[in-house]
């Protein structure tokens, strides 16, 4: 499914290639709380690549940007994809349910509730938009 990205995504995306040398697949600015905050999409297999020896890569972009930046692996399917989106926290099992509508179904493992939903549920709510965006999946629920 293509993603079509606004003006300010597009000049993230390309500022986020320059500094990694990495490919993002998607990106979305999330202003809850009233902190920016950036998710990019990174392609397959260069997550290790975007973040950098210690961390210094997606630093550097942060800095550069002037806001955190989260960055989510993409993938073929979606429920790698999903996975994805609620990383770090550990997920055991997206199943995909098509019925009136699409939903991902995620079991997680309850010390990671917290963390696969956020704070003021941000996590979820990406992982909700994101899904949507890439797999017109039009829900994300956490068993």
């Amino acid at each position: 499914m293509a993603v079509t990205l606004d003006d300010d995504a597009r000049q993230y995306l390309a500022r986020f290639e320059d500094v990694t040398d990495v490919s993002g697949q998607d990106c979305l600015v999330d202003e809850g709380d009233g902190e920016k905050r950036l998710i990019v999409v990174v392609e397959s297999g260069r997550m290790g690549d975007a973040i950098g020896p210690g961390g210094r890569t997606v630093r550097r972009f942060e800095e550069e940007i002037g806001s955190s930046v989260r960055l989510v692996e993409d993938a073929d399917d979606s429920e790698t994809f999903v996975a994805n989106t609620l990383a770090p926290a550990a997920v055991y099992n997206v199943t995909i349910s098509e019925n009136d509508d699409t939903v991902a179904y995620v079991e997680v493992a309850n010390e990671d509730r917290g963390v696969a939903i956020g704070t003021d549920g941000r996590t979820i709510d990406v992982a909700r938009r994101l899904a949507d965006r890439h797999f017109d999946i039009d829900d994300v629920q956490l068993l």
